[in-house]
């Protein structure tokens, strides 16, 4: 089975390097632009069902390149950016290493912690896995959810998740086959 990912398009946080988290931050031009621009490539899938975050920036990618297939769009909180607490709104210009550590599990700043994270990445995967068996699925979500999810499949180095380099609107496929036991 198979899982798609695509991150959000762009958003004005996005270029000024501000964390948004679960901030409901609006979708910029840019951002509506790169979601219309993965409309063809959308299309081209033909995915079964699209799960999304709940999150304005998702919401309105998912719309904008369902918008010729019009296929069925669930929403799960799950999905969501993680939980950045009080960094939130505030310049990204901190080594973010340590706080996706699932070992050390850092909890500082009321953020959600990693292991916290990949927990409910984890139960996603695991529901949609026996929920939609044979079914292409595309989630909409965010770069640190894109990182559990990517921990899920490939495993961590050093017990931190990869780091986020999924570019807005960027599609990715994820192989249960190659998935990584952790």
């Amino acid at each position: 089975m198979k899982i798609y990912i695509i991150r959000h398009g762009q958003t004005d946080w996005n270029v000024n390097k501000i964390i948004q988290g679960q901030k409901d931050i609006e979708l910029n031009k840019t951002g509506e632009d790169q979601a219309r621009n993965q409309i063809k490539t959308f299309n081209e899938y033909n995915f079964d069902l699209i799960i999304c975050s709940t999150l304005k920036r998702a919401r309105k990618t998912a719309q904008i390149i369902n918008s010729e297939k019009n296929i069925d769009i669930i929403y799960d909180e799950r999905l969501k950016e993680r939980y950045f607490g009080n960094y939130e709104g505030t310049p990204a210009n901190f080594d973010e290493d340590p706080i996706y550590n699932l070992k050390t599990n850092i909890k500082e700043n009321n953020i959600e912690t990693a292991q916290e994270l990949y927990n409910r990445i984890n139960e996603l995967l695991k529901e949609i896995k026996e929920k939609y068996k044979n079914k292409k699925i595309l989630l909409v979500t965010h770069g640190g959810t894109t990182r559990a999810i990517e921990a899920f499949f490939k495993g961590t180095t050093n017990d931190i998740m990869p780091p986020e380099t999924i570019k807005n609107c960027e599609i990715r496929e994820y192989d249960y086959d190659d998935k990584i036991e952790m």
